[in-house]
């Protein structure tokens, strides 16, 4: 059950891919707009992350133990509990821990780029018709970058904590 889970996080993601760039690519040779060929291709990258995460947490879940015995006192079978549990914790922790990594780093990013995609135009159109206000221009791009790098530090402090 676990290799399955594991080549279906593999193998569907790369096919998806593919087929939504094919679609993509035949879309725009018919002459759609590029605006609803976008919305098709963020359709598909939500789904993609809903189906990996499904499978990343169900390949998570599945358990590789041997069944114990029916001779097994209670004793040994509550130990064995006590022992897998926190192991199990240890490992959805690293994993949840990881991905929260990843959206901060990512949605940081993003906030990041949107920022300084409004704010550096403006700077240089600020500068070109005056140029002593370079100094005030860079300090709002600063500003716009410094999102990104927090959601890098916030994700240090994560990888750090797991």
């Amino acid at each position: 059950m676990k290799t399955f889970f594991t080549a279906a996080l593999i193998i569907v993601p790369a096919l998806v891919l593919m087929f939504s760039a094919y679609y993509t690519f035949r879309q725009r040779m018919q002459g759609r707009s590029v605006r609803k060929v976008m919305r098709v291709n963020v359709a598909t990258f939500l789904i993609l992350i809903v189906m990996v995460s499904v499978c990343a947490f169900a390949v998570s879940a599945v358990s590789d133990a041997p069944v114990a015995a029916p001779e097994a006192t209670a004793q040994a079978a509550e130990n064995a509990e006590e022992a897998a549990a926190p192991a199990a914790d240890n490992g959805n922790a690293k994993g949840l821990g990881l991905l929260a990594a990843a959206l901060v780093t990512a949605i940081s990013g993003i906030g990041g780029g949107i920022a300084v995609a409004a704010g550096a135009p403006a700077a240089i159109a600020a500068t070109s018709e005056d140029p002593k206000s370079f100094g005030k221009s860079l300090i709002f791009v600063a500003l716009g970058e410094s999102i990104a790098l927090y959601g890098v530090v916030i994700s240090i402090l994560i990888l750090n904590k797991v």
